[in-house]
């Protein structure tokens, strides 16, 4: 364990403590804003048919427009995406506070929050991408590169344990209105500290690796200014692997088990008179996953990330397999609390994957993909289980979270991803890709 913490002080130590502490506290308002928001419009409109299709299309905004924020990230470069994203973000969200308290229709509430969502500056993701080429800036071995990985997929644990608590705590004390101001102002300070952080520099936008790679002339000795657009061997998009979107259908089925467990969670402490208790169960769930993630440092090199997909494939059908059978809220802790042992590692070894895989100048748009997988696997499974229990009881909606186990681990069985080629485009081109960069499949 010692060691473990030491590895994680080089981690933090790669671009600084503060660039920890705003990508954390950045990333807090996506946590709290889904939640946020179904209060907030439940309360003002006295309608959960209102509060659902809001929330709903919050996740929809977030889920279709996060990749392209990841885009534009690699494009233009982290600085200026986050910036222009984060303050729209929270101008989005302040006017669905606003038209909340307002009473406004469904409709043009729905739209305020199918912007707020679109808006979404992807700060988890693209501090992901920027740790990581931090530390390969470095030179860093696998092991750290790997602990970089860990690290920030606690950081996003966390987050969505936290959020949804002081989202709670300021509905119970004040009013839901007050955790999205909270999280307005949260995305206008931190976001902003996050995108003007110096380490933002560390990524080259693709443009601009481009313009500095591009050829003096071409193949038949023409000016490279004078080859049409098009032509110009800087100008193609590299092509993403099969293998990625293998992973990230198994990102939305993880979502999807996400989203399950919390229609189930809800639909049993509700049956056993303990409706209260729903949120502390999911936490305590999200927490146990939080020191699993942690704890993969600790996993021998030797393991690779293939196998280590496949493993906990098989540990979250194993582990998922007993919410079919729980009728008291002891087992239920029980339960859940082992399930999360599963979680962070399938997430990380996936970003861990995603990393070695695709091109380097689509890694923020990749990374940005994977997130939003999870959160419109979480959204659509959490309606559809949302009626099963309703309709059938809990274990209706927990069949969902096992069979998206199932269907986990036939795609970590039936997949074998490849490494990144030796000369990638973008950003890395014409440098040949260390050996230790390279993914054993």
């Amino acid at each position: 364990m010692i060691a473990a913490l030491a590895t994680y002080r080089r981690v933090i130590a790669l671009g600084g403590p503060l660039l920890s502490a705003v990508s954390f506290l950045g990333r807090l308002p996506t946590a709290m804003c889904q939640l946020g928001s179904l209060l907030l419009v439940a309360e003002t409109s006295g309608s959960l048919t209102t509060a659902g299709l809001v929330g709903g299309a919050l996740a929809a905004g977030q889920t279709a427009a996060g990749p392209l924020i990841g885009r534009l990230a690699d494009r233009h470069g982290q600085r200026t995406v986050v910036l222009a994203a984060c303050w729209l973000n929270a101008f989005a969200v302040a006017a669905l506070v606003a038209a909340a308290l307002a009473g406004t229709a469904t409709v043009p509430l729905a739209l305020t929050g199918l912007l707020a969502g679109a808006t979404v500056p992807q700060i988890g993701p693209l501090a992901r991408t920027r740790t990581v080429a931090l530390a390969r800036r470095a030179r860093a071995d696998e092991r750290l590169v790997g602990a970089a990985l860990s690290l920030e997929g606690t950081l996003d644990e966390v987050s969505f344990v936290l959020g949804p608590a002081l989202v709670g705590l300021a509905a119970a004390l004040a009013h839901p209105a007050l955790a999205l101001s909270l999280a307005a102002g949260l995305l206008a300070v931190c976001g902003s500290a996050f995108a003007l952080h110096p380490t933002a520099r560390v990524l080259q936008p693709a443009r601009a690796a481009k313009a500095v790679t591009k050829p003096a002339a071409s193949a038949d000795g023409t000016p490279a200014d004078s080859v049409p657009a098009g032509r110009r061997p800087g100008n193609r998009r590299a092509r993403m692997p099969r293998a990625v979107h293998a992973m990230r259908a198994s990102m939305a089925l993880q979502g999807a088990m996400f989203g399950a467990c919390q229609a189930g969670i809800t639909a049993l402490t509700e049956r056993l008179g303990q409706s209260a208790q729903a949120g502390l169960v999911y936490a305590a769930m999200g927490v146990m996953s939080a020191v699993a993630g942690l704890s993969l440092t600790l996993v021998p090199a030797r393991i690779t990330l293939p196998t280590r997909w496949r493993a906990s494939a098989v540990a979250l059908v194993a582990l998922s397999a007993p919410l079919l059978y729980v009728g008291s809220l002891g087992a239920l802790y029980a339960v859940v609390v082992i399930l999360g042992v599963a979680f962070a590692p399938h997430m990380i070894t996936l970003f861990g994957l995603t990393e070695r895989t695709v091109p380097r100048g689509r890694m923020a748009e990749s990374m940005a993909f994977l997130t939003s997988a999870v959160v419109g696997g979480q959204a659509l499974a959490l309606a559809a289980a949302g009626r099963l229990a309703d309709a059938y009881g809990p274990p209706a909606a927990f069949a969902v979270a096992v069979g998206a186990a199932a269907l986990i681990l036939l795609v970590a069985l039936a997949v074998r991803p490849a490494p990144r080629p030796a000369a990638p485009e973008g950003p890395a081109a014409g440098r040949p890709v260390p050996e230790a960069e390279r993914t054993e499949a």
